[in-house]
């Protein structure tokens, strides 16, 4: 089968990376909720280095089956160096907040990243976002917001982690599309996948060591699976769309994991998580809504041009 199938492969480019981002962000909360099923036994860096071990055995599998040729001397490369940096800080950060922070509140306060993205790619990439793009971004960064509901110490110094790490990761994006085309999206997805293993390895010596079992084998096996296929699919959709486009399907993760959370830990959304879903969800089909006006304006004012 092509990848992408013909049917995406027809759509534009924004739209195919709406799809491709959407499939990423599901991949994401896959891995993050098998990744809170062996927190439970054993410590997060533990897991980024074996999960890293797995899903670099598995990419690099896939790149031999697909002949595509994997160097650690595209590390050579500027771009790709400096975005497996930002990967490592991002990783980083957020594994230092989610050590005092619950994972709900951090997978929302992560959720601004879009709008970061947003303001990275207008004053980097000299991108275009009009004002209708900009009121759907910032709808859904509220529609966060009312998910997040913060108190009094809602935004504390590990929130803070967190807001570094959306930082480095809206720089990782951004430097992302500035990558020459020659680099294939597995093989960007691939050192950084080796980059963040390589971190949990460096920060073992400091958190420690604690016995696998069987269970825990499997379960970080299938988080390398999610974790492998969600860095391929964002690279991708980072790739071939418009950032500022792009960007509020990064929300769409909240949804995956409200439904993974009820399903897996009996977790039940608020009434300000539906409602603040409800509103990502709707800032992001008002976003495909403009791109597709947008798209058909152009075709007709096409048309005409070469009527004249």
């Amino acid at each position: 089968m092509p990848f992408p199938p013909r049917r995406i492969a027809s759509l534009s480019g924004n739209v195919q990376a709406s799809i491709f981002m959407c499939l990423s962000m599901a991949a994401f909360a896959c891995n993050d909720m098998l990744t809170k099923l062996a927190s439970q036994a054993i410590e997060p860096m533990q897991i980024m280095a074996l999960r890293g071990v797995m899903a670099s055995v598995l990419l690099i599998a896939i790149a031999k089956w697909r002949r595509v040729p994997l160097s650690l001397g595209i590390l050579r490369e500027r771009t790709v160096f400096l975005r497996a940096l930002a990967d490592i800080c991002t990783t980083v950060c957020y594994i230092s907040a989610l050590r005092h922070l619950p994972l709900a509140n951090a997978s929302a306060i992560f959720q601004a990243l879009p709008f970061a993205i947003t303001i990275g790619a207008v004053l980097f990439l000299r991108e275009v976002v009009g004002w209708r793009r900009w009121v759907a971004i910032g709808a859904g960064f509220v529609g966060v917001l009312v998910i997040l509901n913060p108190g009094a110490d809602g935004f504390g110094a590990p929130a803070l982690w967190v807001l570094a790490s959306v930082v480095f990761a809206a720089a990782r994006d951004v430097i992302t599309r500035q990558m020459p085309t020659s680099i294939s999206s597995l093989e960007i997805a691939s050192i950084t996948c080796f980059a963040v293993m390589l971190t949990g390895f460096a920060f073992l010596p400091v958190v420690g060591w604690r016995p696998m079992t069987g269970a825990l084998w499997l379960t970080l096996a299938c988080a390398a699976v999610f974790i492998s296929l969600g860095y391929a699919l964002i690279v991708s959709a980072v790739r071939i769309g418009d950032m500022s486009f792009v960007a509020p399907f990064r929300y769409t993760i909240l949804i995956f994991s409200m439904i993974l959370g009820f399903l897996m830990f009996a977790e039940r959304p608020t009434g300000n998580e539906l409602m603040g879903s409800l509103i990502v969800v709707g800032s992001g089909l008002y976003t495909i809504h403009r791109e597709r006006r947008v798209a058909r304006a152009a075709r007709r004012a096409a048309l005409l041009g070469a009527g004249e």
